[in-house]
């Protein structure tokens, strides 16, 4: 686990499937390295070290999964590239969260990173629901974007990830109309849009007893993030990015959202608030965070 706390009635638990490496630059698209190494150094290869946050909701009603992580269907060439450690099992189960428990799991899009355990992959080549019991939610378009295959970003999309569950008929995908009538997922639990990343990045939002947590995702995947201009250059659309950062630090940050950082391993919650420059910085959680011991 990465962190626990209270959402109103809701409890929240961070766990994690470890860390992996991606190239600095590319996380950090035109920002010049002699500015983003400082808030995250690089290593002989230029990459940079991530962390792979699976938020689980516990309403009294559901277990919600946010996130699955990478899984465990990386080739060899690429567990050398990324160097990830497939933990989020151990993490579950060190948090006590059964597999079998979790009836909904929410992928705020389909690059590899973020829907990897949502299916197991077997020695004898089978691949399974990692939660057999789970109804998996996910965007349409990105479904059919991947299915395209095209030579930007095919190396994100894994169809062993989640054509297994459209197929099975355990996967709902979401449209956007849909979503503008009705974005809830379970009472308490919703998606809204943030295009940039993908054309239909979803961020997930958790809300108990007037209290509002948001799993942001790769809109803004660390706090190294914060600043509207810091987006990535795996970004589809990188101004449409840093206009809907805009938009979401109009209601986060005077509504006092605790944020939830799909990529930042040391913090993985935090609120975020104006500095006196008119920058937004986080202000960790740090009751709530815990050692990890997988």
């Amino acid at each position: 686990m990465r962190a626990r706390t209270r959402l109103g009635r809701f409890e929240l638990i961070v766990c994690t499937d470890g860390t992996y490496r991606l190239d600095g630059g590319a996380m950090f698209g035109v920002v010049p390295k002699t500015l983003w190494q400082k808030r995250a150094p690089a290593d002989e290869l230029n990459r940079i070290m991530l962390g792979l946050n699976t938020v689980v909701v516990r309403t009294g009603r559901h277990t919600v999964v946010i996130e699955t992580g990478i899984g465990n269907k990386q080739n060899a060439k690429m567990r050398e590239i990324h160097r990830n450690e497939e933990l989020l099992p151990a993490s579950l189960a060190g948090a006590g969260v059964k597999p079998e428990e979790v009836d909904i799991v929410i992928n705020s899009h389909l690059h590899f990173d973020h829907c990897g355990w949502n299916t197991t992959l077997h020695p004898d080549g089978s691949i399974t629901p990692t939660f057999p019991n789970a109804r998996y939610f996910a965007h349409l378009g990105e479904v059919e974007h991947g299915h395209l295959q095209l030579d930007r970003d095919r190396v994100s999309y894994l169809s062993p990830n989640y054509d297994p569950l459209i197929e099975s008929g355990r996967m709902t995908l979401l449209t956007t109309e849909g979503i503008q009538t009705d974005s809830g997922i379970v009472p308490g639990v919703s998606v809204e849009l943030f295009p940039g990343h993908t054309h239909q990045l979803m961020a997930i939002h958790i809300e108990s007893e007037g209290q509002h947590a948001c799993y942001i995702s790769d809109l803004i995947p660390t706090t190294a993030h914060l600043d509207p201009t810091w987006v990535m250059g795996y970004d589809l659309d990188p101004l449409k990015s840093i206009e809907q950062k805009k938009r979401f630090y109009q209601r986060a940050i005077p509504e006092k959202w605790l944020v939830l950082f799909t990529h930042d391993h040391h913090t993985p919650m935090a609120t975020i608030e104006w500095d006196e420059k008119g920058k937004p910085v986080a202000k960790p959680a740090d009751d709530h965070l815990i050692s990890v011991s997988e």
